[in-house]
């Protein structure tokens, strides 16, 4: 069944501070908080339009133990990143506002993607966002 998928559509990530989560994904990079009934918990945010009317959704759910940590080193984790694209005009003011909200960024090269830049930043749960653009 070659070409039965048309896209990806969402993301789940568990998160110990919700709010914090959503302030970096909404606030740095400009996601949008979905309608959803008050009773859901976790939050679902709009990526991008997506395909066939299904959005691309990232999507944040509260961790059962909110006191607790994920393993910090990275082989431990289960994710190893999560990429979105930029628009090639906002790649350097979207690293900027990484930057100047305290998430440390660090430059990366695409193994198989020609003519782009990427950079990468952890979410505050520690999970690694990569974000790619054309290059200008």
């Amino acid at each position: 069944m070659k070409g039965s998928i048309t896209g990806l559509a969402e993301i789940v990530l568990w998160s110990h501070d919700l709010e914090r989560s959503f302030d970096f994904y909404c606030g740095i990079f400009g996601l949008e908080r979905m309608e959803q009934p008050e009773d859901v918990k976790p939050r679902f945010l709009r990526v991008a339009s997506g395909t066939n009317g299904v959005p691309h959704m990232l999507v944040l759910v509260p961790h059962p133990d909110p006191s607790g940590t994920f393993p910090a080193a990275k082989p431990e984790r289960p994710l190893h990143h999560l990429a979105f694209t930029a628009a090639a005009s906002e790649y350097d003011s979207l690293r900027a506002r990484c930057e100047a909200a305290g998430h440390g960024t660090r430059d990366g090269v695409h193994p198989v993607l020609q003519g782009v830049r990427t950079f990468y930043v952890d979410d505050p749960d520690g999970n690694e966002v990569e974000v790619i653009a054309r290059k200008p």
